[in-house]
């Protein structure tokens, strides 16, 4: 993952968070978590993120909010770290159910800019792990993802002798691939100009995910992740999970919806 990291670019500060610190700083850069804990709150006023930044929260004033603690800080920080990276790394298996370990780890294999954290944190924010959620507009299962969409990039994955959405393993590596097609997208647009790369905005992985949740148009049109609330809360609601996800540290009880590990859950 680490050659592919440094080819699409990937290290710096989502745009989401590029901007969540700049509204309640001034400041386009991460300086410490306790600094960032005090931007969330401002931002949960005046941007509404409050749900989503959450976990972010919890987690930051759980493990770094009291100062002193070596250890606490030294969470505290890879909180952060994880939050601004690229999502590579190994999965924390006991974090998601037993029977989508196996999907999830071998649809964040399919490329290098996708790997399984980023899997299992965008399940997480498009279904909450319900791998029987209808959603708006037709989608369906646990990926989300629109039937035109599937149709294209789903597969008979778990050999049940059908394609089906509303099949996990289908419907995550099916989620995979897509992710992979935008992240090739995403490059292509860093790489011809289209999109205004820097440390701070617009990585490959910022581009795939918004690409994912609005459509690539839109991000071409607005020449990288659009400047809304949507696309950055979804880039940003993501993000926020890969701590987690990486077995770095786990939000407190309630502070975000999660899964019990082992444990799929039922329709809604």
């Amino acid at each position: 993952m680490g050659s592919a990291t440094e080819d699409n670019g990937e290290g710096g500060t989502s745009t989401a968070v590029r901007n969540t610190v700049a509204a309640g700083t001034g400041c386009g850069c991460m300086l410490a978590p306790v600094a960032l804990v005090g931007t969330v709150i401002v931002v949960i006023v005046i941007g509404g993120f409050g749900v989503l930044l959450a976990p972010l929260i919890a987690l930051i004033l759980l493990f770094g909010g009291g100062g002193g603690d070596s250890d606490n800080q030294d969470v505290a920080d890879q909180v952060v770290a994880s939050l601004q990276g690229d999502g590579s790394g190994e999965l924390d298996t006991s974090t998601v159910p037993d029977d989508l370990v196996e999907p999830i780890q071998d649809a964040g294999k399919l490329c290098g800019a996708i790997g399984p954290i980023v899997i299992a944190s965008q399940i997480e924010k498009e279904s909450g792990f319900n791998a029987s959620l209808v959603g708006p507009n037709g989608k369906q299962g646990i990926s989300q993802l629109p039937p035109d969409v599937f149709t294209k990039y789903g597969k008979d994955d778990d050999k049940n002798d059908k394609v089906s959405a509303l099949d996990a393993k289908d419907s995550i590596m099916a989620q995979g691939r897509y992710l992979c097609d935008l992240a090739n997208q995403a490059q292509k647009m860093i790489d011809g100009g289209e999109v205004v790369r820097t440390d701070t905005s617009n990585s490959v992985l910022d581009l795939a995910l918004a690409g994912y949740h609005l459509g690539m148009d839109a991000v071409r049109a607005a020449k990288g992740v659009p400047n809304t609330n949507d696309a950055q809360g979804y880039v940003l609601a993501v993000r926020a999970q890969f701590a987690k996800y990486a077995g770095i540290a786990a939000p407190p009880d309630g502070a975000t919806p999660g899964v019990t590990p082992g444990v799929s859950p039922g329709p809604t």
